[in-house]
């Protein structure tokens, strides 16, 4: 299974794993991280069986990693697996892969990353334009991924924090 541009309609809709880094990669980070998933996600296995899976960097600082769990389901076992290889790139590039205190959203072209008590006062004070893109890292179906993982500031989560 390959993430890619298709004209192709899913019926399937996959598990979505979303790891946001707090800052955009480097080209050899993304380089690195592409090499260790490739390498990783060809032998992810849970309890023995291997897990049909794939990987894409979007917008170059998010992670995704997609399981097709109708053909077997991924363990709680084989979630922490992927886990210890991604905390093991995010000690080596101090990404903060693992920091769910923080919120991103897009101005234009540009992602913002902040930590989410400075991220919730800005929109409350309106510093952070309605115009702002925000990101949600909870999805956890393909389907949702592609359709709300970045939405208009007062769609999104973060809506509930802007002045009427």
């Amino acid at each position: 299974m390959k993430i890619e541009q298709s004209e192709i309609i899913e019926t399937n809709d996959y598990r979505v794993i979303i790891y946001p880094a707090s800052r955009p990669f480097t080209a050899k980070e993304s380089k690195d991280i592409a090499e260790k998933l490739f390498e990783y996600l060809s032998t992810w296995r849970a309890h023995g069986k291997p897990l049909s899976s794939s990987f894409k960097i979007e917008h170059n600082q998010f992670i995704i990693v997609v399981v097709d769990e109708d053909k077997e389901m991924a363990s709680g076992c084989s979630i922490d697996a992927l886990n210890s290889v991604l905390r093991e790139l995010d000690t080596t590039y101090s990404l903060g892969l693992f920091d769910r205190m923080k919120a991103s959203y897009m101005i234009g072209e540009n992602i913002i990353t902040k930590p989410l008590a400075e991220f919730r006062k800005e929109v409350r004070s309106g510093e952070i334009s309605e115009d702002a893109q925000v990101f949600d890292f909870s999805k956890s179906t393909y389907v949702n991924y592609l359709s709300d993982f970045l939405l208009p500031l007062r769609r999104s989560w973060a809506g509930i924090y802007v002045s009427n």
